[in-house]
């Protein structure tokens, strides 16, 4: 792999690039699918190939293959599609290289060298959990890869990072009498620690705890938002804000640092050198090392998320939030491993009224400008003098993320990785809640 991306860099420079970038993958993965008590496929997979980006006058030209027989054709490619575009005066450079830190929890030989009957097992181990409750499992399946990236620039940067990654999920229903409720639960860790059939017991048991819902009345009233609904309307509502670009575009309601943004007990950070973090790396995926970065300082905005263009654009260093989806794509701006943090107590019991929201259905279809939202509320519950009450039917919660924020008087004790988002359930004093 390494010997590849340096012919590729080379390619390229001879076709004329002023610099150049090759960013290798190899990935084994395997994923299963199932459907009511059965498993509907199971399959193996092995996947390669390299991404090159070559930068002429500042205009950058990008190809993908995934066979090494086509790296040369790729990288000329790379560069005649940089000569052929508009030079961009804020390019400034590739990155070069830095000191990488060790980073903790981010491979593991046990699932590195699973093997697929093992993995079959793990899924059935879920549909078993969910039948020891009663419930009917409906659909679920596991994912679990084994990767190695590597990044070379002309600037120097050679660096090589393994990982690997579990992701299980199903989701259930649970009668009784003409009463029917769904729910689903998931878990995804970069090492072999889940417990698959609890993963199943846990979808089972909310199902059966939201059956028999009660409708509600159209209101405002506080909300605790579960780990997994608060993470949802995060991603959507709030994150394209912290992107540098859309800050340089006018795009992003988050451009004034040190503005006050949210109460003073909040912090939001991002953290690339997270043990066992989903977004974890010694760097990202241009090559710049992972830093922790400061969002919001108790309750101020502290910065934004850069990538090497970004960064450079604003004379500052990168923050390391450069990402890619695969080698076929060019790096964009995400967080690594958001975390928000607030002062943890016993939330439910300090709420008098309030709506408990285990998770939340279309936060992607949030205004990534405003921040507004609205999403409906799966498996909630009413609050009552400090307790979980009977479930609630169907309702929706609307708002806007940017107050939501400033409303955040709570938290819980219960931080969950929702994927590359780690929070806890966190207490909004007033929302809309629509019956």
């Amino acid at each position: 792999m390494i010997s590849i991306a340096a012919q590729a860099v080379e390619y390229a420079q001879r076709a004329g690039a002023d610099e150049a970038e090759a960013y290798c993958i190899a990935d084994r993965s395997v994923s299963i699918n199932t459907k009511l008590d059965h498993i509907e496929y199971a399959r193996e997979s092995f996947a390669s190939g390299i991404g090159i980006r070559a930068i002429v006058s500042g205009a950058v030209g990008f190809s993908s293959v995934n066979h090494e027989d086509d790296v040369k054709r790729a990288s000329e490619l790379a560069a005649t599609s940089a000569r052929a575009s508009q030079p961009d005066p804020d390019w400034r450079a590739l990155p070069a290289p830095g000191s990488y830190q060790p980073v903790q929890g981010v491979f593991d030989r046990a699932l590195a060298e699973i093997e697929l009957s093992e993995c079959v097992e793990l899924a059935v181990d879920m549909i078993r959990g969910v039948r020891s409750m009663g419930a009917i499992p409906t659909s679920g399946g596991l994912s679990i890869s084994t990767a190695t990236c590597h990044i070379l620039n002309t600037n120097g940067i050679e660096h090589t990072e393994h990982g690997t990654l579990m992701h299980l999920f199903i989701e259930c229903t649970m009668k009784d009498g003409a009463a029917i409720s769904t729910a689903h639960e998931f878990g995804i860790s970069r090492s072999f620690d889940i417990d698959a059939f609890e993963i199943g017991r846990a979808a089972a048991r909310l199902a059966r705890e939201s059956l028999h819902g009660t409708a509600i009345e159209t209101t405002r009233i506080p909300v605790l938002l579960g780990p997994l609904a608060i993470s949802d309307i995060l991603e959507y509502a709030f994150i394209p804000s912290l992107d540098a670009d859309n800050v340089q575009k006018g795009r992003s309601m988050l451009s004034e640092i040190g503005a006050q943004v949210a109460p003073d007990e909040l912090t939001i950070l991002d953290d690339g050198l997270r043990t066992g973090g989903i977004g974890t790396a010694e760097s990202d995926d241009e090559g710049t090392p992972s830093q922790k970065t400061v969002i919001i300082e108790d309750g101020v905005l502290k910065g934004h998320l850069h990538d090497t263009y970004t960064a450079g654009k604003a004379g500052i260093a990168s923050t390391g939030n450069a990402t890619r989806s695969g080698y076929g794509t060019t790096p964009s701006i995400d967080v690594r491993n958001l975390v928000l943090t607030y002062p943890a107590s016993d939330v439910i019991a300090e709420t008098e009224n309030g709506v408990l929201v285990h998770s939340v259905i279309g936060a992607h279809t949030a205004n990534h400008y405003s921040g507004d939202f609205s999403v409906e509320a799966r498996n909630s519950f009413l609050i009552k003098n400090g307790e979980v009450k009977q479930p609630i039917k169907s309702i929706m919660i609307a708002g806007n993320v940017f107050d939501l924020l400033k409303n955040i008087d709570g938290a819980g004790t219960d931080v969950r990785a929702v994927g590359d988002i780690v929070v806890p359930t966190v207490r909004v004093s007033d929302m809309q809640v629509i019956g």
